[in-house]
């Protein structure tokens, strides 16, 4: 019993930073491969606009210096290499501050992505990355034992992430308290993946389980990773699985992936000897200046909390926000209301200059969104396609279109190569749509019987027209 109450965290602490380390190598792929068509010079929120609107006070970055797509494209392949290399531990190589100073250096430049990022960067686990992206720089390199008062914030960041969702969700909708939510969000989330159409044709009882089970560990289990050894390792352990459990329903993005990361430092040392004989190594005492530095950040943390605590316990609790430009202590919370029916906007293009009731139009598939009725949902997460994403919440807008859909639109009109490339399928290859519209249907998944019938994973039914026919100088 004496090694399970063991207070060390040096295992769990190294694998929360190699996962960190991770989650920014996929983050910086997924901006080296779409930023400069959502966000360059050229793309539909342009960020040269931006930094003439915001002042660096108001959103920190290095893109406030300069920015040109080249310059970016040297930032983020910065990006790529340094968390590559801090993944697999070469940053461990050498002395506590050149760990340290990679760990900022990462979190530094995610930041200045995210604070230009608008639109394109406003999810909550952009602002998860950078709180937990924070509190890796305090960890230390490899051979060093883990700072304690690091665990515990990182222990005090998983609270907020799983409290805030429980409770904006019995806030926010009363499916969540009825038990009912789960009927129709795997048909309905943003991103299914091949098996959200299993889970969605579950039996209604296991739909109430799933709910009970997610209600009881955001708003009891979570409490107890504060809890004595190994009562608080069988907590995390919890959530750690309830996340499993989630990544295979949906496509999250890397949320679940980042929840999972800041539960390992739940688990000690003692507790994965006792259970899986899973030794740490011996590691050196963190230098006093270290430990001096580890409690100015813990009263650091202390003050920004105070925000996100009034949150929590307001009846008018915002989900996922950042109380301040850097993105640390924020608040979180996913899915406080759950949409019952899934509409989606199908974009269509024709050759013809005047189209008619015989006109063939051509639709635009996309890597993720569903358009197709034969296609089986894909894997997407960790990756995050951003535009997929944006996409999901047009039909939600109770009236206009964001300037970006607009601006999105005349792109394909020109067959803009670089906008092309974060869709799965152009239609028009040869030259550019004449015309382009955008129609409404209401999406559903098949029931068993339809799909052994058909070998469609998708039905729908036309709603309306979302966007007329329109063409580049109509646009214009």
């Amino acid at each position: 019993m004496e090694s399970v109450l063991d207070t060390s965290y040096w295992i769990t602490g190294v694998a929360f930073q190699r996962a960190i380390g991770l989650v920014y190598f996929i983050g910086f792929v997924v901006a080296r491969n779409q930023f400069r068509a959502l966000l360059g010079e050229d793309g539909l929120e342009p960020v040269p606009s931006f930094l003439k609107r915001v002042r660096f006070r108001r959103a920190p970055s290095l893109f406030h210096l300069y920015y040109s797509d080249r310059f970016f494209e040297g930032i983020v392949w910065a990006g790529i290499i340094v968390s590559a290399t801090a993944t697999i531990g070469l940053t461990d190589i050498g002395p506590i501050w050149v760990s340290m100073i990679s760990w900022l250096f990462l979190w530094a430049l995610y930041l200045s992505i995210v604070n230009v990022g608008q639109t394109f960067y406003s999810f909550g686990w952009e602002s998860k990355l950078l709180d937990a992206g924070f509190l890796a720089v305090f960890l230390g390199p490899i051979g060093m034992e883990k700072p304690y008062v690091v665990i515990v914030l990182i222990c005090w960041l998983l609270f907020r992430v799983e409290l805030g969702a429980g409770l904006i969700k019995m806030r926010g909708d009363p499916c969540w308290r009825n038990l009912t939510c789960m009927l129709y969000h795997h048909e309905t989330q943003p991103m299914p993946n091949p098996l959200s159409w299993f889970f969605h044709r579950s039996p209604a009882w296991m739909h109430k389980v799933e709910t009970f089970c997610n209600n009881s560990i955001q708003l009891g289990v979570v409490w107890l990773i504060f809890a004595p050894q190994p009562i608080a390792s069988i907590a995390g352990g919890i959530i750690i699985l309830s996340q499993l459990w989630l990544l295979q329903s949906g496509n999250y993005s890397w949320l679940n992936f980042m929840t999972m990361a800041i539960a390992l430092p739940t688990v000690s040392d003692g507790v994965l000897q006792s259970a899986f004989g899973i030794k740490a190594q011996e590691a050196m005492a963190a230098p006093l200046w270290l430990d001096v530095t580890t409690y100015l950040l813990a009263a650091v943390v202390a003050l920004l909390s105070i925000h996100p605590i009034r949150n929590l316990f307001s009846r008018n609790q915002l989900m996922n926000f950042s109380f301040n430009p850097l993105h640390l202590v924020n608040t979180y919370g996913a899915f406080g209301s759950v949409t019952r029916e899934r509409h989606e906007v199908v974009i269509e293009g024709a050759d013809e200059a005047n189209p008619g009731p015989t006109t063939e139009w051509k639709a635009y598939e996309f890597k993720g969104k569903p358009i197709a009725l034969d296609r089986a949902p894909p894997q997407i997460a960790p990756y995050h396609l951003r535009l997929d994403w944006q996409l999901w919440f047009i039909p939600l807008r109770p009236f206009g279109y964001p300037a970006w859909f607009i601006t999105f639109i005349r792109k394909l009109l020109q067959n803009d190569r670089q906008i092309l490339k974060l869709l799965r399928r152009n239609p028009f290859k040869e030259a550019p749509p004449k015309q382009i519209r955008v129609s409404m249907y209401h999406y559903q998944f098949t029931t068993p019987q339809e799909r052994r019938e058909t070998g469609n994973w998708w039905k729908r039914r036309y709603l309306g027209e979302y966007l007329p026919p329109v063409t580049v100088q109509s646009l214009s």
